[in-house]
């Protein structure tokens, strides 16, 4: 199993931007397929981002397409999320997952491996 350590939350405004970072420990990071989520209070946990083993492929929540980027540095073991225009209503607190298949998932409960998770916060 990975272990995973996200970081990088914080306050902003709206239409500001904000980089998460995911570092993970353990071996063979280059396995994992790796997705972000996050959850609002109150809300059950959304996926938001997915990206495959050697960053071929991606996919993305329709909410948050063309606004975040996710990327992979599999020498670094760290996966990101760039997230550009930021919204209200994308605060929440945001985790990274991890599963030893190629490609990620939009499904929570596919992933293994979870961060702590890191909170954002966007103010009108």
């Amino acid at each position: 199993q990975v272990q995973l350590v996200e970081s990088g939350g914080g306050l902003v405004q709206a239409g500001g931007s904000l980089r998460l970072s995911c570092a993970a420990s353990g071996r063979s990071f280059s396995s994992y397929g790796l997705g972000w989520f996050r959850q609002a209070p109150g809300k059950e946990r959304e996926f938001v981002a997915t990206i495959s083993w050697n960053s071929g492929m991606t996919n993305y929540a329709d909410s948050v397409k063309g606004r975040f980027t996710i990327s992979r540095d599999n020498a670094k073991n760290t996966v990101y999320l760039e997230m550009n225009s930021l919204k209200p209503e994308d605060t929440a607190v945001y985790y990274c997952a991890a599963r030893l298949l190629a490609f990620g998932s939009t499904k929570s409960d596919e992933y293994a491996s979870w961060g702590q998770g890191t909170q954002v916060t966007v103010s009108s």
